[in-house]
């Protein structure tokens, strides 16, 4: 059995718990209990607060984690970054009252920051001869210079809007994050095998992110031009039609370039064109 630690609550909480269900690893959502097992995969979900995360996988509590990378390298726990899950993406950043001119990064010589991620910030501000004065906060960091606690902030930016709603503005993107799957350095090989299997399901669900299927009937005399229009894993899939003249093509498009590619599609003459999510792919 395979455990995993997942925070209790929030955007990680409920993206973590919708990669595990489309990978078809049922879990109980509504037991809030410290402790699940899934009902049909040999998996154990600890849910734990985000910042105890990856003490308990170093220390092999838990076998592997979903955590945040910002709250990864302010913890500086020794657990090995297994994957990079690609959802709950975010920034550290410095942020000003918004009224303030902003000079550089000279503007926080001297001036106090109030943050949760001092070790973090530390680094930044010794890396680029900043002297500067932390004060650490949990909780609602974005209040700490309208009350007078504090003359900038240091925290987690995702769309901004919090830093708006208390007349601050972000001046200095310093860290890059997203969610990371970790793990404890002494695995048994029964418990690597079953990550193995676990990774293997969400990189199937990873590759059909934002792909669609696609299927029209294309006319024979255009086949070679609408074959070099699709950006396909490998080449189509071509199949004859009871029309002589005709094919149905199959092929996987991204959907970032899907109405630019369809559009080109129909001005050389595919038909009935189809389309379908893709709910997994395996390469």
């Amino acid at each position: 059995m395979l455990r995993i630690a997942v925070q209790s609550k929030g955007r990680l909480y409920d993206d973590t718990m919708k990669l595990l269900s489309e990978a078809d690893i049922k879990v109980s959502a509504t037991k809030r209990t410290l402790l699940v097992s899934a009902s049909n995969f040999p998996l154990e979900v600890l849910y734990l607060r985000d910042d105890d995360i990856p003490q308990s996988v170093a220390t092999g509590v838990a076998d592997i984690g979903v955590v945040g990378e910002n709250e990864y390298v302010e913890r500086g726990a020794e657990a090995d970054i297994v994957s990079r899950l690609g959802f709950s993406r975010c920034r550290l950043s410095l942020a000003i009252p918004k009224d303030i001119d902003y000079p550089g990064l000279q503007w926080f010589e001297g001036k106090t920051i109030a943050t949760s991620y001092p070790v973090i910030l530390d680094k930044f501000l010794k890396d680029n001869g900043v002297n500067a004065s932390v004060h650490i906060i949990t909780g609602s960091v974005e209040i700490s210079p309208g009350i007078g606690l504090a003359d900038a902030i240091f925290d987690i930016v995702s769309s901004g809007s919090t830093l708006v709603s208390n007349n601050l503005r972000e001046v200095e993107a310093v860290m890059q994050s997203e969610a990371l799957l970790i793990g404890h350095h002494g695995m048994s090989e029964e418990k690597r095998a079953i990550l193995d299997q676990m990774l293997f399901r969400f990189e199937a669900v990873r590759q059909a992110e934002d792909k669609k299927y696609v299927r029209m009937n294309a006319p024979k005399a255009r086949l070679q031009e609408i074959i070099e229009v699709l950006p396909g894993l490998k080449s189509p899939t071509i199949i004859p039609l009871a029309d002589s003249e005709w094919c149905s093509v199959h092929t996987v498009l991204e959907d970032k370039r899907f109405w630019e590619i369809i559009g080109q599609l129909k001005n050389l003459g595919a038909q009935g064109i189809l389309v379908t999510p893709i709910e997994k792919m395996i390469l």
